[in-house]
């Protein structure tokens, strides 16, 4: 960006800083922030370590020093502290209303109780063992071919089935007003393909082979070490033909409509048809196949692997997807391989808050693989808003985010490096962005949603059937803007496939957003954040898709050069770093992340010089303003997690690791070198010439 015009930065952010008190949640009246005098946790810093050798340690080292991380948890983290704030309202909230008593409560509060309260009757869950799931395993023993168990794999959606292709319901890329059916690769009981593929991961590997056959003899399925090994065998011949999660990150390459009755042609050997069927996609005829060149390579190694084997694992997905709900035996083999093993978590949750999470939704557990499956999520959701989210506060951070989307656009429009017909483009997309605060507009009905304290399993069971109901019942009607994928508890936002921006209730909460604290720390944290998920519409990935919201290539060349030149050389930064010994950050993965975060920082700095209107920033404790936009950004991500955590996310989630999400940002932001006088020699010093800079 260059050249002096800051008309429409001028009051980005500026009812986030001047609004007095307008907070998400209980406790928006206090007179002091939550952290330190200004909303900074300055005690938590390591001032003995220089900011341009190691900021994230400069500004949270003596925290990271005294702080352990708890054994019921694979992290520590003031996001973290945030989650429990949360999960301590929800508890409270679930409490309340399974006292009511009632076997079955027709409200939505009842249903939440009665829902809590099954989960918690641990002598009925332990006295039924694996009973309850016992319907799905028989379904299993009677599928005597290939083609049985082909159609078994579409209940996966409403029951606890595994499946070798994944299948959701979205936007159509390419015509953006209309839903389309997506399949994609799935099988995998690990977290990636390179669990099974590469030799560091051994060790996993031979726990997951134990686990399965822990989880077989548990069901009493014939010969379960056998079944193990054999499911082990399979699911490494599917990961062989995988995509990696970094090519999975392409919207182009993944975006390919097949009519079925070609899909069938295409991928033999699997019957579609009947899975579609019991999917309740009957009248489906066309889907978007995802990854499409490993479509045969998948069902060729289905057709040819053995009905015992894949009886075995069938079998086995049935009982690890139930685990969590089914009696002790398979709960604590779940909690041994899912969060001790792959995650290095060392104690299991108490019971409470596993039940808070099985009727809200969210971090359940680090290997659960539902999501909001069989919960209440959005009714959940509901009820936690009306209580602590007031529509007031809704209406102020809508303003306050369509304030830094103004500011957006006077960054667009003085790039120095993207020619005026991109930008253009860049701005008409920016322009149908919809802003979405807090909770949905529309809630969701779960009238019919039957409910009760002696069935933990069925309650999952039709819970996901409603949910999964949902998405199939409106597959042929026009695409609702409205609609939310992240429930309002959950402490995250998102840049989604309908243009929209969404930041939940739940993330609107210190050290994020404190409207007692210093106006620079939160320019730095949710102003960074707010920036992020601006900066995702036009990241590797997401400037793939036009102001319309379809798949289609609206940059010149030129610019397109440009913009790949400078994210190639970001990229090649994040993949030198190494969060632990011989395991490096994924660049590729991590792009769009990265991307957006280095578009969110700047963006906040810019908008926080904008706000002080010509005057000089106030020096806060001997602080500067950029030196505190900085701190506040560094103290948002301030947390640490265990290696076997950091193991598991480079090769799985397109987040880069926290430490690198404020050392790998701040040393491409000039105002960063001012404000703390970094210069050569010390470890993040980039020279002006190779620094990046993108949005």
């Amino acid at each position: 960006m260059h050249g002096n015009t800051r008309a429409g930065l001028i009051g980005a952010l500026a009812l986030l800083v001047t609004s007095t008190h307008a907070t998400a949640g209980e406790g928006a009246q206090a007179s002091k922030p939550l952290y330190g005098s200004w909303g900074f946790d300055a005690a938590g810093r390591d001032t003995s370590t220089k900011p341009g050798d190691d900021f994230f340690h400069y500004a949270n080292g003596h925290w990271l020093d005294t702080h352990q991380i708890p054994p019921d948890k694979p992290a520590v983290s003031m996001r973290l502290e945030m989650t429990d704030r949360t999960e301590a309202r929800l508890h409270e909230m679930m409490e309340a209303a399974a006292a009511k008593g009632a076997h079955q409560q027709a409200d939505l509060e009842g249903k939440m109780g009665t829902f809590y309260k099954a989960f918690l009757d641990e002598k009925r869950i332990e006295k039924l063992g694996a009973k309850t799931i016992q319907s799905e395993l028989d379904a299993v023993r009677k599928a005597d071919s290939h083609d049985a168990l082909a159609a078994l794999m579409g209940r996966n959606q409403s029951d606890f089935n595994g499946t070798l292709f994944n299948f959701f319901i979205d936007a159509d890329l390419k015509d953006p007003a209309r839903y389309a059916v997506y399949v994609s690769q799935a099988g995998l009981g690990l977290p990636d393909r390179d669990y099974y593929l590469k030799p560091e991961f051994a060790a996993q590997k031979g726990k997951y082979e134990s686990y399965i056959a822990q989880l077989l003899e548990l069901i009493g399925w014939p010969n379960p070490n056998q079944g193990a090994k054999d499911t082990v065998a399979f699911e490494t011949e599917i990961a062989r033909a995988s995509w990696t999660k970094a090519q999975q990150r392409d919207p182009v390459a993944t975006y390919n409509p097949m009519q079925v009755r070609s899909l069938v042609k295409f991928a033999p050997g699997f019957r579609w048809y009947p899975f579609l069927l019991n999917a309740n996609l009957t009248n489906v005829s066309r889907v978007v196949v995802a990854e499409k060149p490993a479509f045969p390579k998948l069902t060729a190694i289905y057709a040819h692997t053995p009905v015992p084997t894949l009886q075995a694992w069938s079998a086995f997905h049935i009982a690890d997807n139930a685990a969590p709900y089914l009696s002790k035996p398979f709960a604590d083999a779940y909690f041994e391989m899912r969060d001790k093993t792959l995650a290095g978590q060392q104690q299991q949750k108490a019971r409470w808050k596993r039940a808070v999470y099985a009727v809200s939704g969210g971090d359940f557990g680090v290997g659960d693989r539902f999501g909001t499956f069989g919960t209440l999520g959005f009714g959940v959701g509901q009820l936690y808003t009306a209580k602590y989210f007031p529509p007031e506060s809704k209406a102020k951070i809508e303003a306050l985010v369509a304030n830094l989307k103004a500011a957006y656009r006077v960054r667009i429009e003085h790039l120095d490096w993207m020619g005026p017909q991109t930008k253009k483009e860049a701005l008409k997309k920016l322009d149908t962005y919809t802003i979405k605060v807090g909770y949905p507009d529309h809630p969701r009905d779960y009238t019919s949603l039957v409910i009760t304290d002696d069935d933990l399993i069925g309650d999952v069971r039709r819970a996901g059937a409603a949910d999964w109901a949902f998405y199939t019942g409106r597959l042929f009607g026009p695409v609702d803007r409205g609609d939310w994928i992240m429930t309002p508890q959950t402490n995250d936002a998102y840049n989604g496939t309908l243009r929209d921006i969404v930041f939940p209730a739940a993330i609107l909460q210190a050290p994020m957003f404190d409207a007692n604290a210093d106006p620079a720390v939160n320019y730095g944290a949710i102003g960074g954040v707010i920036g992020h998920e601006l900066t995702h519409g036009f990241d590797d990935q997401g400037r793939k898709i036009d102001a319309t919201g379809a798949l289609r290539d609206w940059w010149t060349k030129e610019d397109a050069e440009k913009f790949d030149a400078r994210a190639k050389r970001l990229g090649a930064q994040y993949s030198t770093f190494e969060p632990v010994s011989g395991v490096h950050v994924n660049g590729d993965l991590t792009m769009g992340e990265n991307i957006a975060d280095l578009g969110g920082l700047t963006l906040a700095l810019e908008a926080y010089h904008a706000s002080l209107n010509g005057k000089p920033a106030p020096v806060v404790d001997g602080l500067t303003g950029d030196q505190r936009v900085f701190l506040g950004w560094a103290q948002a991500w301030r947390g640490k997690v265990t290696d076997d955590y950091v193991r598991k996310q480079v090769v799985s989630d397109p987040h880069s690791p926290r430490q690198f999400r404020v050392n790998g940002v701040v040393h491409n932001v000039d105002g960063w070198y001012a404000a703390f006088e970094v210069k050569p020699g010390e470890k993040l010093y980039v020279a002006p010439a190779e620094r990046v800079h993108i949005w």
